[in-house]
């Protein structure tokens, strides 16, 4: 089976860097993806999907962006 996920998106608001028992960095946060068709009104829609991150690459997206920052992720998605 495949589970791979490309969104891209702005940041609804800075990243949240914490750290494991061990010292490992998770960051958390959430993006805004706009719908690729509109509305009845005309207006585009957009969904809310929230993001976790881990190791270097939490702390270098959290210190390289902020609230409204254009960005692109990728990887596999997970409900809980």
């Amino acid at each position: 089976m495949i589970n791979n996920v490309v969104l891209t998106g702005r940041l609804t608001k800075d990243m949240e860097v914490k750290y494991t028992n061990l010292g490992k960095a998770v960051a958390s946060s959430s993006v805004a993806v706009q719908r690729q068709y509109s509305s009845a009104n005309g207006e585009r829609e957009s969904d809310f999907i929230n993001f976790v991150i881990w190791g270097k690459s939490a702390e270098n997206m959290a210190k390289m962006t902020a609230k409204g920052s254009m960005i692109g992720l990728e990887g596999s998605m997970q409900t809980r």
